[in-house]
């Protein structure tokens, strides 16, 4: 783990949600390794709190970091965290507040339709549903702030990821930012997209990747799954 991580995993506090001095189970630790060092494409299919969020977000987090330590990690999207479903994202959104809240350097935001226009709005629909919520600098609340400076993190649906890719006002999001650009397109619960639904999801990402000017091998994909076929299931 430590070979492949960059030490400010050991200096940073991650609201308990990632223990650097605590062992990955080997899921991760695959997820981990493939992700960072061979820079592959994953599927992390695993039971329910299993860890397969950390699958993802370490890699995302670590990318981040070097990035940070390069000194090229300036406002943009590098990852898009793609749910289907607003509940799900919401839940990940709880999660990054925690996980992020002593990391003000990485960024993150949600942007569904029920995210308000202005960061004051953001500020009071955030008290409204959750009192007791810390406002964190890093975390982008309103459309107008991500179109000024997009987060490094993105959250958002995938009926949402259309009408970004079409409203003029959204393109910062998706400007191409060359080698330090768009490096991850996650897809939780992964299972959702069949059928007919898998080859809109398909043609999206593909109109996705191009917008961002980036080729197949540039952008990684990581899907995760909790439900997956048995045996008889081929």
């Amino acid at each position: 783990q430590q070979q492949v991580l960059s030490p400010e995993w050991l200096e940073r506090d991650f609201g308990g949600q990632v223990v650097p001095e605590r062992p990955l189970y080997l899921h991760q630790e695959q997820a981990v390794v493939r992700a960072v060092a061979e820079r592959r494409n994953l599927v992390v299919a695993t039971g329910t709190g299993s860890g397969k969020t950390e699958s993802f977000l370490i890699p995302i987090i670590e990318e981040l970091f070097r990035q940070q330590q390069e000194r090229v990690l300036g406002p943009g999207v590098r990852a898009l965290l793609l749910y289907p479903m607003n509940a799900l994202a919401n839940d990940q959104l709880k999660r990054l507040r925690m996980l992020l809240a002593s990391s003000p350097d990485i960024t993150f935001g949600r942007y569904t339709g029920e995210t308000p226009q202005t960061r004051a709005d953001g500020i009071a629909a955030l008290h409204a549903s959750l009192p007791d919520a810390a406002v964190l600098p890093n975390e982008l609340l309103g459309r107008e702030e991500m179109q000024d400076g997009p987060p490094h993190i993105l959250l958002t649906n995938y009926a949402m990821l259309e009408y970004l890719l079409l409203r003029p006002a959204d393109s910062p999001l998706f400007e191409p930012s060359g080698e330090h650009g768009w490096r991850f397109i996650v897809l939780d619960e992964v299972h959702s997209y069949d059928g007919a639904m898998g080859l809109e999801i398909g043609m999206l990402l593909r109109r996705l990747r191009d917008r961002v000017g980036r080729s197949a091998g540039e952008v990684q994909a990581i899907a995760t799954s909790a439900t997956v076929g048995g045996i008889n299931d081929r």
